[in-house]
């Protein structure tokens, strides 16, 4: 028989999916969390996502930008990797960007107001007035109606 592998090092594939997709998750929704605190939503968010925003700035004043950004998503992933049904400790999935985070995100700011076009003008200069147009209608439905009986 040979020699047994160490448990640390076997990841099932299983497992090694759900890593994956709990590591996907908690950055996408890290970045949207971040974004909405940016546009002043944030208490519109889930207590689980208020609590790791809160963390996150709690991180912030000890430690750089980027190396928060990536202590918060890995306190997430461990955290949804346990929700998905992962088994045992959260296996390693990426070390981490390999360019510098930065944000792209601005403060809602509202557009200004489009006043409506105006209809263009028709070939003669002016327009029918609507009631003129009624008028014609009603004559044409009335000598219509005369011719017929």
């Amino acid at each position: 028989m040979g020699a047994k592998r160490p448990e640390a090092k076997l990841v099932k594939a299983a497992d090694m999916m759900i890593a994956r997709r709990a590591d996907t998750r908690a950055r996408a929704d890290f970045a949207t969390w971040k974004m909405i605190a940016k546009l002043n939503g944030a208490s519109s968010l889930s207590a689980e996502a208020q609590t790791f925003l809160t963390s996150y700035n709690a991180l912030l004043k000890e430690m750089s930008e980027g190396e928060a950004t990536e202590a918060t998503i890995r306190e997430m992933y461990k955290t949804y990797y346990a929700q998905m049904g992962g088994g045992g400790a959260p296996p390693e999935v990426r070390t981490g960007p390999s360019e510098p985070v930065t944000d792209n995100v601005t403060a809602f700011r509202r557009p200004p107001p489009v006043e409506p076009k105006r209809p263009a003008m028709s070939a003669g200069g002016k327009q029918l007035p609507v009631a003129l147009i009624f008028a014609c209608l009603v004559v044409v439905y009335v000598g219509i109606r005369y011719f017929l009986r």
